[in-house]
């Protein structure tokens, strides 16, 4: 059974799924753009299942009652400090965490400046901060698979687009891959007054101290998949580089940048493979 809660964290209150036995390991499962915590639904079930309590959050700008109007607001180090608030408001000394998309970003942070916190990381489709930067510079595929940052950097014009026509772009984001049963209730949240604005500072917020990230030296495992129109496949090789600790890459192949859906019994089995 899951239930929702709202948890307060400093001056914000969060929207947050708790799931599984109180007594049981923990595992935090981290939602990326344009999503929301309602993407680890079919991973959840699978994990409750294996014996585990499952918590997921919406994210800063995500939850109403943390949706700050200021894009320095959004930065990393606070979007990490949310994580180790929440593990501290949920009296968990360290969790396994896991994070897709931008969600994969603030966990590997946390699992860098906090490796205490992190039992074991399993980062989804965004390979290690340093990696990306890297690609970013050096792949041209990168770079030409990472042109949509310059829209959603772009204050009104990218809210406009995306939202135009009832958000068809939007959902198109998802491909054709994707039931529209899980697409909605993302849509629905980013809908919100001040939501997407909110989303978008994400990116608004980005600076290159995201490749200062060091080694991360707790187990992790890289989920990458050949059908991520989003990552190329140099940034995905280039992960391992900075990883000290026991590290695996699971490749799924065909899949899209959507894997909690489209993947999630690989996904699953990965994530449980690494926390047991």
């Amino acid at each position: 059974m899951t239930t929702n809660q709202a948890i307060t964290v400093g001056e914000y209150v969060f929207d947050v799924d708790i799931s599984g036995p109180v007594d049981a390991e923990t595992i935090v499962l981290l939602h990326g753009f344009p999503e929301s915590k309602e993407a680890w639904g079919p991973l959840t079930d699978s994990l409750i299942e294996a014996g585990f309590r499952v918590v997921a959050p919406n994210q800063r700008g995500y939850s109403p009652g943390a949706r700050p109007t200021d894009v320095a607001a959004y930065e990393i180090e606070h979007l990490t400090a949310d994580i180790i608030g929440l593990l501290d408001a949920l009296d968990l000394p360290s969790a396994h965490l896991v994070g897709h998309d931008w969600g994969a970003i603030v966990a590997w942070f946390v699992a860098g400046r906090h490796p205490e916190r992190v039992r074991t990381l399993t980062a989804v489709s965004i390979p290690h901060p340093a990696a990306f930067g890297w690609a970013l510079v050096n792949d041209p595929d990168q770079k030409e698979r990472s042109g949509y940052f310059t829209l959603f950097r772009q204050v009104g014009k990218a809210e406009d687009v995306l939202l135009a026509d009832d958000a068809r772009r939007l959902r198109t984001m998802f491909g054709a891959t994707i039931d529209a049963s899980y697409v909605e209730p993302h849509v629905r949240l980013l809908t919100e007054p001040g939501a997407l604005t909110a989303a978008l500072s994400w990116y608004r917020a980005m600076t290159k101290d995201f490749a200062n990230l060091g080694s991360i030296e707790v187990p992790t495992t890289y989920v990458w998949s050949t059908g991520d129109l989003a990552v190329s496949s140099a940034a995905a090789a280039k992960c391992g580089e900075y990883v000290s600790g026991p590290y695996e890459v699971v490749q799924l192949d065909g899949v899209s940048h959507w894997i909690p859906e489209e993947g999630t019994g690989r996904l699953s089995e990965a994530v449980l493979n690494r926390a047991r």
